[in-house]
């Protein structure tokens, strides 16, 4: 048996293509292939120098000089200091810049009600109804919180002041952070001791937990309280269900309604 020919210099040359072919390799970078493993490795070359960084823009800067968590607190601790009727508070959270989410918002979402009622609901944030309308509790959970109200004879329009722990909507209808509630929370203790309520509505856990500093809304619903403010307010307070959990938890509206029930019994109290 005799050995095959080898093959000549084209057929070899055509066979290499056709393996360059099958792997993919469509276009010739140098005229002769190159050893990947004798490169040296090289330093990089240094930068070239460019024009002079920008300076900041607008929006850019004032996050930068936005003050700290502490600083906004206690500038909002000033502000609310100094408000002696309920309308110079409003007119202070319209205008306090301290807080980040107000730069997102479409508006300011304080209170709506009677100032100076006995009953003083507070829940967690605006939505997206309320940042549209610019009052609290005003969406799906807003009415329900209305009928809730009615069931024991209270109303927004006699009887009730609605608002929040946060008066800007956070992106996305996120719970608001630690560090925004303890911004607002001078405005919100001032609300207090200005309406002077006989007993405040807690809705919902994340006003609980700015507060009265209790996690759990579940274990905490139902159980009289105290809030004090920085005043050295005291006043009674429940937790009770949120209205948009109760939206999507209907079966815990029997807990809310003896909630309710109590609550009325503390406000029928002389």
């Amino acid at each position: 048996m005799t050995s095959a020919a080898p093959p000549t210099e084209e057929e070899a040359a055509l066979a290499l293509l056709r393996w360059y072919a099958d792997m993919g390799v469509d276009e010739a970078t140098a005229p002769a292939s190159s050893d990947f493993y004798a490169f040296k490795k090289t330093a990089p070359p240094a930068p070239v120098p460019g024009p002079p960084r920008a300076a900041a823009t607008p929006a850019f800067a004032a996050e930068q000089d936005r003050p700290s968590t502490d600083e906004a607190a206690a500038e909002a601790g000033r502000i609310a200091a100094g408000c002696a009727t309920f309308e110079d508070l409003e007119a202070a959270v319209a205008a306090f810049e301290g807080c980040p989410l107000k730069t997102g918002a479409k508006n300011t979402v304080f209170a709506d009600g009677v100032p100076g009622a006995d009953l003083l609901v507070i829940g967690e944030a605006p939505g997206r109804d309320e940042d549209r309308i610019g009052k609290p509790f005003v969406g799906r959970a807003g009415q329900l919180l209305d009928r809730m109200l009615a069931a024991i004879g209270r109303s927004r329009t006699e009887n009730t002041l609605i608002s929040n722990v946060i008066y800007w909507r956070p992106p996305g209808n996120r719970t608001p952070t630690q560090a925004e509630t303890a911004v607002c929370r001078p405005f919100v203790d001032r609300l207090i001791e200005l309406t002077a309520p006989k007993a405040v509505m807690i809705a919902g856990g994340a006003p609980l937990q700015a507060l009265l500093g209790v996690t759990g809304i579940m274990r905490a619903r139902g159980v009289w309280r105290e809030i004090e403010t920085a005043g050295g307010a005291r006043v009674p307070a429940l937790p009770i269900f949120h209205p948009a959990f109760l939206l999507r938890q209907p079966a815990n509206k029997r807990l809310a309604w003896a909630d309710l029930q109590a609550l009325q019994g503390r406000l029928d109290q002389d």
